[in-house]
């Protein structure tokens, strides 16, 4: 086990998105001395304060890391579009960053003698066959459809970091991140949370895909952080799921959000998307056994504070797309 502190060097690609820039956060409030690296396609500059042990540095994954000679002491790997809009509209960029990106990540690690820590996603066990998800399920994914740039992208990046640990000896871990939400959020990216609140805020028709009986766990992003710091320092590889065991049906989530933010809004049902899981939640065992790993947050605390973040946002003029 390794704890990062003072003196500890840590990349983070991706380091602007919602998750990366939490968890940048997490490191400096460590002591840790931080190189985030995003090309901001997703990510937003707005989420990385300046910070005299934070570098920031603008660049696509795609073509290489950028950062120095200078040796880390661990590589967290987190870029990646990850909105059902970006499945849409950036198909080919998402295939890219978890296959070449990934790969220039996992060398810089190798190189630096560094550990490595793969941000995958409940997305690998694609619309389960097995409730809740553990680890040792494989998974019932679409290779061609609609939502497969990101789910395929992720099982090949879990491949890439099996293969360094395997053969190359690699210090690694792999995270199954579950539907993370919290302020930093785009309001655009087209997950439930962020599209119910801007919604409700602006008083439109809170709109939900299908019947609203499909279901989704939420976790708060901070309790996420918290897990993956204790990834990062247990010297685990995993795979290891997490999220939270707060299983609500979207029709649940709109209610929520309509009572919290006091919205008259109304409630409208459209299409259901290709190959939208319909059942949703990680089986905690192996964090909870492996890393102590027990979420904090209740979904409508969590809640609470998003609605804060966006109604902040709204008032200061600031509510628009990346």
């Amino acid at each position: 086990m390794t704890t990062y502190g003072t003196g500890s060097r840590i990349l983070v690609t991706g380091g602007a998105g919602l998750v990366g820039s939490h968890l940048v956060d997490a490191l400096l409030a460590k002591g840790c001395d931080v190189t985030a690296v995003d090309n901001f396609s997703t990510g937003s500059r707005d989420n990385l304060e300046p910070h005299e042990r934070l570098t920031v540095v603008e660049a696509d994954v795609t073509e290489g890391l950028p950062v120095g000679d200078a040796p880390f002491d661990a590589v967290l790997h987190f870029a990646c579009p990850a909105s059902p809009v970006d499945f849409a509209t950036l198909p080919v960029e998402i295939l890219r960053v978890d296959s070449i990106g990934t790969l220039h990540a996992l060398d810089r690690a190798l190189a630096d003698g560094a550990r490595f820590l793969m941000a995958s996603t409940s997305e690998v066990y694609g619309d389960p066959l097995v409730h809740p998800q553990p680890e040792s399920y494989w998974g019932n994914v679409n290779p061609i459809g609609v939502r497969s740039c990101y789910d395929e992208a992720k099982r090949f990046s879990e491949a890439a970091v099996a293969a360094y640990h395997r053969h190359k000896g690699l210090d690694a871990a792999i995270v199954r991140i579950f539907n993370t939400y919290g302020p930093r959020m785009r309001p655009d990216d087209g997950r439930v949370v962020p599209s119910f609140i801007t919604q409700a805020l602006a008083g439109e028709p809170l709109t939900i895909h299908g019947d609203g009986s499909q279901t989704r766990s939420l976790c708060y992003v901070d309790d996420l952080v918290a897990g993956l710091v204790l990834l990062l320092e247990s010297g685990e590889y995993g795979p290891v799921n997490l999220g939270t065991e707060y299983e609500l049906t979207v029709r649940e989530m709109a209610e929520v959000v309509l009572r919290l933010t006091g919205s008259s809004s109304t409630i409208e049902y459209t299409d259901r998307p290709s190959d939208d899981p319909e059942r949703r939640r990680p089986d905690l065992t192996a964090a909870r056994e492996l890393l102590g790993y027990e979420p904090q947050v209740h979904y409508e605390s969590g809640l609470k504070a998003t609605i804060d973040y966006f109604a902040a946002r709204r008032d200061a003029g600031r509510l628009t797309a990346i």
